[in-house]
């Protein structure tokens, strides 16, 4: 009797420790050298579907500071070893540590290094607000339009420079999934917006003005798609090169999102 309830409780511990998990999930300190290697598996087993800088394809965008479904190191270890159920993220074959290397790697690709400002954010704040009417289109630390992409952690996505070209050249520099739509309807009304959904019957754009429309398709004599289009105009004539820069330091600081 006492041999098989060792036997049991033996047995239980080792399922609960199956397959070492309680020791695979101490996150080891990574280093440039675990970095190095976690690129290089990304690239032969996560490029093919998530790019080779995480910038997505059939898989999910990873060139970001928070993931959906990883907000944190030890969550993101979990997804790359167990996958996703339901979706086309597979359980991985890697070994612990091949895991780590690879959430190391990860961890640095939707994060740029800080670059030294000319401008003062306090003001780019103000401009933000005012003369770049920016968050009747943009998003910041929750408020603001939803038309372009979020700029809450902007400062993390892209560096300075990128930011300026966004700002003076936004065409350079439009999301792969941002397309731009102009609809006219049979009784010659024209809408222009982003597309929001589209089907093979329906299409929803969101306009300037923020407002959402819904259009059968057999109500439309027209549907023009501009991609690598944007429908945020050029600030090379409406802003002064100091107050550009100002913009950019509040863009890029840690405060902008708050």
């Amino acid at each position: 009797m006492t041999s098989r309830l060792l036997f049991l409780a033996g047995f239980v511990l080792a399922c609960r420790l199956l397959p070492g998990q309680e020791s695979e999930l101490v996150q080891p300190k990574a280093t440039p050298e675990d970095r190095a290697e976690g690129q290089r598996i990304f690239g032969t087993q996560c490029s093919y579907c998530h790019g080779p800088k995480g910038e997505g394809g059939q898989g999910a965008v990873l060139a970001l500071p928070q993931l959906s479904h990883a907000p944190d190191d030890l969550s993101l270890f979990r997804v790359i070893r167990d996958g996703i159920a339901g979706t086309k993220m597979p359980a991985s074959a890697l070994a612990p540590n091949q895991i780590w290397q690879v959430v190391a790697f990860v961890r640095v690709l939707g994060r740029v290094e800080a670059a030294k400002l000319t401008g003062d954010p306090a003001r780019g704040r103000q401009i933000y607000a005012t003369k770049g009417g920016c968050a009747r289109c943009h998003t910041m630390g929750g408020h603001g339009g939803g038309i372009g992409p979020d700029l809450s952690d902007i400062g993390t996505r892209q560096n300075a420079a990128q930011v300026r070209t966004s700002l003076l050249d936004p065409d350079a520099s439009v999301p792969l999934d941002f397309l731009q739509v102009r609809v006219v309807t049979k009784d010659g009304h024209s809408f222009t917006g982003v597309r929001v959904n589209e089907d093979s019957f329906s299409i929803q754009i969101r306009d300037l003005s923020n407002q959402f429309h819904s259009f059968w398709k057999s109500e439309l004599t027209e549907i023009s798609k501009e991609p690598r289009r944007s429908l945020m105009p050029s600030f090379r004539n409406t802003l002064t090169p100091g107050e550009l820069d100002d913009l950019i330091a509040y863009l890029e600081s840690p405060q902008g999102g708050k």
